[in-house]
């Protein structure tokens, strides 16, 4: 405001004094007036521009001061007009205010979800109808209560999120599809709905992994006990004890050991080679017995494996001897009629022991061949070979399930004394479950 009117006297200031020089030329040669007529005129001129600029000044000074109190006026009705429409109309709010609105009414709707899916979840378990809650609420004490915050209930849905990465790590360690299914089937009838403290989650979980292995895995007896036992009472001796797997499982070698554990122990031992179809079997299960400097009863290639292992149980009882060990042919898990040349055997020798020997590291190939051992022959308990080279242990696991049998022992290495008696706890504590 200040600028406009210092522009607006400047330039009728220059105005008038532009407008006094022309009158001056104008009147000068007309009539000639005395120096101080004229300076007299002038001066009154003068002051009356002065005094048209003064009242102008005046005029547009409260042109400037209305239009302001104009503005002041507008803006206080229109105050008055917003107050009086809120005061009317309470929902009326600012963005702010309605921003805030938004977010409580989200908020709102989230919790209504999270209680309408938790109540659903209690229907579906049959643990009551709407009320109920509110009435166990009512019943639990103080202490229920904290139990309650500090507790947490294992969803089916959490559930198969946590077993999945389970199932892939089992399957790449040669577990077999059933015995999956079974973990996932115990796991989830132990674990599932049942109310677990918050920071016990992981440990309850191993817990459950444990129970389930042991419910799989069949702890062995000790067969040396046994055999003692037998001497012992002096019956039914010689211990029989015959051998079956496929060509190349380490059976002849297993063979040899479990001879070696027996003399550890004080047992005498024959063997028997009635795996008269392979070559240099004969000649491998001599080598074994010329080094433990046991008898080794044998035929001639194609002879009659049952008649072998017939002289070898007559010879025993005719020297005393404790055990024999009756080496068979590697047989084929798909070949049905050598697999029946087994039980014309175990009929002739009515064996006290029947052991399945198979690779650890063939995987679900051994599986397989120890199915279909046991029902043709009913087995009574597996040597795993090579455990030594097998990193994934899910044999061990797949075999006992699928044959409902001991792993009786483990080979842990190339020499006669590295046939260990498999330890069921001990298998599970390399699994870090304990």
């Amino acid at each position: 405001m200040f600028k406009f009117l210092k522009e607006k006297i400047s330039s009728w200031l220059k105005k008038s004094g532009e407008e006094i020089k022309k009158e001056a030329k104008k009147k000068a040669p007309k009539a000639k007036k005395s120096k101080k007529g004229r300076k007299a005129e002038e001066k009154s001129e003068k002051f009356d521009n002065i005094n048209k600029l003064e009242k102008e000044i005046e005029t547009e000074s409260k042109k400037i001061k209305n239009k302001a109190a104009e503005n002041k006026k507008e803006r206080k009705i229109t105050e008055k007009l917003i107050e009086d429409i809120k005061r009317e109309v309470p929902e009326i709010k600012t963005p702010e205010e309605r921003l805030e609105e938004i977010q409580e009414i989200i908020s709102g709707e989230k919790k209504e979800k999270e209680d309408d899916e938790d109540l659903e979840e209690e229907i579906e378990e049959g643990l009551s109808e709407k009320e109920e809650p509110e009435e166990k609420e009512e019943k639990l004490g103080f202490f229920g209560r904290l139990k309650k915050i500090f507790s947490y209930k294992l969803t089916e849905t959490e559930f198969e999120k946590i077993f999945s990465e389970l199932e892939l790590l089992l399957l790449e360690n040669n577990v077999a599809l059933e015995v999956v299914e079974k973990l996932r089937k115990d796991l989830s009838e132990q674990l599932i709905g049942k109310e677990i403290k918050k920071n016990n989650i992981e440990s309850e979980i191993k817990a459950s992994l444990k129970k389930a292995l042991e419910d799989i895995i069949i702890e062995p007896d000790n067969i040396m006990d046994t055999i003692k036992e037998v001497k012992a009472e002096k019956t039914n001796l010689p211990f029989k004890v015959i051998f079956f797997g496929i060509n190349g499982a380490g059976k002849t070698t297993s063979i040899a050991k479990f001879a070696n554990l027996c003399l550890k122990n004080k047992l005498s031992v024959v063997l028997a080679a009635a795996d008269t179809f392979r070559a240099a079997s004969i000649e491998q299960l001599q080598i074994h017995a010329d080094k433990l400097q046991v008898p080794l009863i044998k035929h001639d290639y194609n002879a009659d494996p049952s008649a072998v292992a017939f002289d070898a149980i007559k010879y025993a009882k005719t020297h005393n001897i404790d055990v024999v060990l009756i080496d068979t042919a590697g047989r084929m898990h798909t070949k049905e009629n050598l697999l029946h040349e087994m039980e014309k055997i175990c009929r002739v020798t009515n064996p006290d022991l029947k052991v399945f020997v198979a690779e650890a590291i063939a995987g679900n190939d051994a599986t397989e061949q120890a199915r279909a051992f046991n029902e043709m022959i009913n087995i009574d308990g597996s040597i795993l070979a090579k455990t030594d080279i097998d990193e994934k242990g899910g044999a061990i696991l797949s075999i006992s399930y699928v044959t409902k049998k001991p792993i009786l022992y483990l080979g842990t290495g190339q020499t006669y004394n590295d046939l260990a008696l498999f330890n069921k706890q001990k298998f599970i504590e390399q699994l870090g479950l304990d």
